[in-house]
């Protein structure tokens, strides 16, 4: 058996990228295997993410991550996990095992202007659900969001119909 196919414990070394002036955070899953060796969200090229960020802003992405983020900081967006860490076959969110979540408590008190939360698909709405709880978002307003991923799921939609879903992001800016 390969070690791609092997379930392997994996830890989130992707800190929050959040700041006070943070409105919206987009709470992803558990980052791919490319994603964690590049230690960037949404490090796979092929992950809908950063096109989507470029539709909605009208803008190109720039090539460096550095600037991707400040990007992003600049409209109030921030990024972070539901999961700290599990166990999971390659970089599929169907293979996650024994999920260990993100302290989203802490991170709502140190950075209460958060207004929107968006889960980066369904396993990051579930995990969150499960195992924070949705009553620690408080007031804020949240939605579960087609994933960004570059593997079709069960709920697929074209890139121009995750563009649409995702508009919401820009409201709260």
């Amino acid at each position: 058996m390969s070690e791609y196919n092997k379930m392997q414990p994996i830890q989130n070394i992707l800190p929050p990228i959040v700041d006070e002036n943070t409105r919206v955070l987009v709470v992803g899953s558990m980052p791919s295997k490319q994603s964690l060796d590049k230690q960037q969200y949404y490090g796979n090229a092929r992950n809908h993410f950063w096109p989507i960020i470029g539709e909605l802003f009208h803008i190109e992405i720039p090539d460096s991550y550095e600037e991707r983020i400040a990007l992003l900081r600049a409209n109030y967006i921030g990024l972070w996990d539901s999961i700290a860490s599990c166990e999971r076959k390659g970089s599929l969110d169907a293979t996650i095992k024994n999920e260990v979540p993100n302290n989203f408590e802490a991170l709502f008190q140190q950075y209460p202007q958060i207004q929107l939360v968006l889960f980066n698909g369904g396993k990051s709405f579930d995990v969150f659900k499960k195992h924070v709880g949705l009553q620690v978002l408080g007031n804020r307003a949240y939605e579960k969001m087609p994933s960004t991923s570059p593997i079709p799921g069960k709920n697929i939609k074209s890139f121009e119909e995750k563009v649409q879903v995702w508009q919401v992001l820009k409201a709260f800016r």
